[in-house]
């Protein structure tokens, strides 16, 4: 079995800068929250305004992890695993071990519509995703004959280091 020197040997980003506005929506009804609960001019009751702040802020918090989560990707490959880590703090992360791929191919253009949208995706006929943009990605098939799909620049030589890892892990 051949030795690789330990730490990356590949890595890769992507990222979406579209996503940046939808975070500006969640900004938004998170102010809109704040602003509700300060300004308490409601003569309707304390029930509607509590409904409403809880509800803004409740929205603003998920639009702005949902988005800022999957604003970029880094995906690393070393001589045992890939590892992908998404948005600024690296979750959601995932890292699959090279011994359980069975095959890795180049996709030279996956979109969020083949998935159902962007983000940390799951489809039961398929296997998962994580797509931050359309474009180029990596597709591995795992041992149980699920696929994992992940979208990033320079996927084709990503996939050229993956397959050089399965060729020296099969002797």
């Amino acid at each position: 079995m051949t030795v690789h020197p330990p730490g990356p040997l590949w890595t890769g980003r992507a990222s979406n800068r579209v996503q940046w506005l939808l975070a500006a929506a969640g900004a938004a009804c998170l102010a809109l929250g704040i602003e509700l609960a300060v300004d308490n001019a409601w003569t309707s009751g304390m029930v509607p305004l509590l409904m409403s702040v809880i509800g803004c802020l409740a929205a603003g918090l998920l639009i702005l992890y949902g988005t800022l989560a999957f604003v970029h990707v880094r995906v690393t490959v070393d001589s045992k695993s890939l590892d992908v880590r998404c948005g600024h703090i690296g979750l959601p992360r995932r890292t699959i071990r090279l011994s359980e791929v069975t095959a890795a191919e180049f996709r030279p253009r996956i979109t969020p519509q083949q998935w159902g949208g962007w983000g940390y995706r799951w489809r039961p006929e398929k296997g998962t995703a994580i797509i931050v943009r359309r474009g180029e990605g990596v597709e591995l098939r795992l041992g149980d004959g699920k696929l994992f799909t992940v979208t990033v620049d320079d996927a084709e030589n990503a996939v050229r280091v993956i397959r050089t890892h399965l060729r020296a892990l099969a002797r």
